[in-house]
């Protein structure tokens, strides 16, 4: 097994590779970057992206459909953000008249296009089609912006509403404005009009290879030339232990740590009866949730902190709410172990984080997660839905000290190795610079 030291050295080696790598003639372009509800709880990996395009010569100029509930906009940076994005909506009536001047100076030949992209969008209901409709005055704010901001491109962490504003946006632009997406979970979660977003899109990433294959089976005929498959990565210098990992040693207390918003896809219920399951057989655990829901504590939170009450479990878990990526490193800091008990995680930046701090993990294999963590290698997989297969897995890792250092230790060497922010800003920088 390698020493800290050596794979410290490793490091640098790669994220200067992946530095020299970087596409030579990208440097002083803009482009936009759109991201839903910007800046959410889940949202690191996006500015740490942006960051990573930054240093490569591309500048992002951040949008956003809305603001977020105040109660999730939990990061270091989320101020700071806040400030440099422009949201599309509210319109003020400022804005309306800009609007208007957009598609009015549009002409025919764009109001005609408009129109057939929701005639044929065949996958949409009457109500569906109107929704497309009235999402055009938000695709004309995006054109003004195009031309107040001076950029041309727009690259879409979505491929929901914001890939439609983004669709209809290029049929309003006399500028010639193209778009690109980044698929961050399976197509099912954003709708319908697939086709049409993915036919007008310039090119396209996607986290997994999982979610690729499913791209191309449903799609086939409506893909844009370029695709590449990219994980989401984590900033490899940030999270980086400052003191050695210490496995659990029946002191106090087993030390558990999750983290994600607070949704029942991530199967909080099934971990926290993990966690009365191990309590029954005697161990002294403790499990810190580190998340909040999207109605910011009013939502699924409520049904969690009746399930803790129910099961007697008031002193055993704890919510913490919406927190910052510092308070996530401290918390994987002290964590015995790690788990995501998502019923299918498309691929999971937190779990990267916690192997990125030598956190052995415990994780269901839903989704591309297999993709990430190797089974008995460098985490532990176990099915979704399944609290005894948590308890066991956790129960397995408290009990064995040489294990849970070696999958910590195993775990950071795969997140060196394969997942670190830059390599998806790489991949848009290469694939912008080639269209």
């Amino acid at each position: 097994m390698k020493t800290q030291e050596k794979v410290v050295r490793a490091e640098d080696s790669l994220e200067g590779a992946a530095r020299l790598r970087s596409p030579s003639r990208s440097a002083d372009k803009r482009i936009g970057y759109l991201i839903p509800e910007f800046p959410g709880q889940t949202h690191n990996f996006f500015w740490r992206e942006s960051q990573a395009l930054k240093e490569i010569g591309l500048e992002t100029v951040l949008i956003s459909t809305r603001k977020p509930p105040k109660e999730i906009m939990s990061a270091s940076w989320a101020e700071q953000a806040q400030k440099r994005t422009t949201y599309l909506l509210p319109l003020s009536w400022s804005e309306i008249i800009q609007v208007l001047t957009v598609v009015l100076s549009a002409g025919p030949r764009a109001w005609l296009m408009c129109t057939k992209m929701v005639l044929d969008a065949s996958d949409m209901t009457s109500r569906q089609k109107l929704r497309l409709i009235l999402l055009i005055p938000f695709a004309a704010k995006l054109v003004w912006l195009s031309q107040e901001q001076d950029w041309s491109h727009i690259h879409v962490h979505s491929c929901a509403d914001a890939a439609n504003i983004a669709m209809l946006a290029t049929s309003l632009s006399k500028s010639r404005l193209t778009y690109s997406l980044t698929l961050h979970n399976p197509l099912c979660v954003y709708g319908p009009n697939q086709a049409q977003k993915w036919g007008f899109s310039k090119f396209a990433v996607v986290i997994t290879q999982k979610i690729y294959q499913e791209v191309v089976s449903s799609l086939r005929n409506c893909l844009p030339q370029k695709i590449e498959v990219c994980p989401m990565g984590v900033d490899l210098a940030s999270f980086r232990r400052d003191l050695t990992y210490a496995p659990y040693d029946g002191s106090d207390a087993f030390r558990v740590f999750s983290c994600g918003r607070l949704n029942p896809c991530k199967g909080y219920e099934y971990l926290i009866r993990s966690i009365s399951l191990l309590r029954s057989q005697g161990l002294n655990v403790r499990l810190e949730i580190a998340g909040e829901d999207e109605q910011g504590g009013a939502g699924y939170r409520q049904e969690l902190e009746r399930l803790i009450g129910d099961l007697d479990l008031q002193d055993s878990v704890t919510l913490l709410g919406a927190v910052s990526e510092e308070a996530v490193k401290q918390g994987l800091k002290k964590a015995h172990v790690f788990v995501l008990a998502s019923l299918e995680e498309p691929l999971g930046v937190a779990t990267m984080e916690a192997m990125a701090m030598n956190v052995p993990v415990v994780v269901t294999n839903g989704g591309g997660v297999s993709e990430l963590v190797d089974d008995g290698q460098n985490g532990i997989l176990v099915p979704p839905e399944n609290s005894d297969a948590i308890a066991q897995a956790l129960l397995r890792i408290s009990k064995n000290q040489r294990l849970a250092i070696e999958l910590g230790q195993a775990a950071r060497e795969k997140v060196v190795q394969s997942f670190s922010y830059r390599r998806s800003a790489q991949a848009i920088a290469s694939m912008l610079e080639q269209a």
